[in-house]
């Protein structure tokens, strides 16, 4: 029976990407195979339980692409948390802290109610802040967080911590996203 582990397989890893040092997990090759991208929507849809989920909510960008499948897949509703200027209505807003400066999601005003029971999809957990912000923000919904479910945690970087106790969800965890550099001494 396909698991997880199948998926971890089919991630290629691209060395110093976006910059040199970092070993980053492209998962172009599970989104383009079709059994391994229902997979991928098959485990994340379970994350929910047993619960009936509302909304399904998935965070600018590849957690888009999740979301709105696994929203399918449990007929709930998909709601997108985008960067900020996005979003075409009445927006609520939250900022968050970058390495280098600061960044703003959204979400529509109306795009979920109290007492919802919602699934946060995203792509990847790194460093926690996109996460979180998106946290704040449907938590000032009042808003019942079923799970918080990511395909890719990178665990080193500790963005579990800043998710303040939210029930999460990992399919893949990787313990270093970094690689040494070929000048780099043992």
């Amino acid at each position: 029976m396909p698991d997880a582990t199948t998926l971890a397989a089919a991630v290629r890893d691209v060395p110093d990407f976006p910059k040199p040092g970092i070993l980053f997990k492209d998962i172009s090759p599970i989104l383009s195979d079709p059994a391994l991208f229902s997979l991928s929507i098959d485990l994340l849809t379970a994350t929910a339980g047993d619960t009936k989920i509302d909304k399904v909510v998935g965070i600018d960008a590849r957690g888009f692409i999740f979301a709105a499948a696994v929203a399918d897949r449990l007929k709930a509703g998909f709601v997108p948390i985008r960067k900020k200027g996005k979003l075409p209505w009445a927006t609520r807003s939250m900022a968050y802290t970058l390495e280098y400066g600061e960044a703003v999601v959204e979400i529509h005003e109306d795009a979920v109610h109290p007492g919802e029971r919602i699934l946060l999809v995203d792509d990847l957990l790194a460093t926690g802040g996109t996460a979180a912000a998106a946290l704040k923000l449907l938590n000032a919904f009042q808003v019942n967080i079923v799970s918080v479910s990511f395909l890719i945690e990178l665990s080193s970087l500790h963005g579990r911590s800043l998710l303040n106790g939210a029930p999460i969800t990992s399919l893949i965890t990787y313990q270093h996203p970094f690689h040494p550099s070929p000048s780099a001494k043992p």
